[in-house]
Parts: structure tokens; C-alpha cells; sequence
């Protein structure tokens, strides 16, 4: 009975472990943001978009004044950038943004009305 009793256990162990680890890495299907949304989200946080034509424009003209803030992956940054951009990884949660903020932070520097472009 007691042999019964650890195999049933085991065998318990077994599948709660193998349906963890398949919950842990089961492919996640990230839906697609429709244009509308990005808008909405902008509204919210008091973000301004502007299309790439406008941005090209408002690089040439202040130039230097402006930063441009590549929020891709190192490895997509190093694949290809805006010139002058500076590489900082947000990942889409709100714990990586929370542990960003001070590195956010020291990136921006004191001058608040700088023109920042996130892309």
C-alpha cells in the first residue's frame, strides 16, 4: 500500500512538472495593434506621434537638440539605427518599465524640454 501511495506521488509530481513547464512555455500569440490603439495609448500617457516624414524633417532642422531613443533589442539596434539614436531596451511589461525608470532618467538628463522621440 505504502509503494502505491509513493507512485501515485511521483507519477503526481511528474505531470504537475511537465504542465508547468509546458504553461512556462507554451507560444504566446502577441495580437496585432491596430493603428487606433497606438493612438488611443498615445492620448493616454500625453504622448504626441508624428509620422516618420515629419520626424525626418524635425531632425534636420534641430538636429542635435533632439534624441532619438531606439527602444528595440541590443541586437536589433545593432542591426541597423537611426543615426545619432541611442539604444534603451523597454520590454512591453509594466516591471521592466518600473526597473528602467532610473536608467530612463539618467538618459533624459535635466532638461525637460527637450525634444525626445521614442521609436
Amino acid at each position: 500500500m505504502e509503494n502505491r501511495r509513493t507512485t501515485l506521488l511521483a507519477l503526481a509530481a511528474v505531470i504537475l512538472t511537465l504542465a508547468a513547464l509546458w504553461y512556462i512555455h507554451r507560444p504566446a500569440m502577441v495580437p496585432e495593434t491596430t493603428l487606433v490603439e497606438v493612438e488611443a495609448e498615445a492620448a493616454r500617457g500625453g504622448y504626441r506621434l508624428i509620422t516618420t516624414e515629419a520626424l525626418a524633417e524635425l531632425y534636420r532642422q534641430q538636429g542635435g537638440t533632439v534624441l532619438l531613443v531606439d527602444t528595440r533589442q541590443d541586437w536589433e539596434y545593432r542591426s541597423g539605427h537611426i543615426e545619432g539614436a541611442v539604444n534603451f531596451p523597454l520590454e512591453p511589461t509594466a516591471w521592466s518599465r518600473w526597473r528602467s525608470e532610473g536608467r530612463l532618467a539618467a538618459l533624459l538628463g535635466p532638461d525637460r524640454d527637450r525634444l525626445v522621440v521614442f521609436y
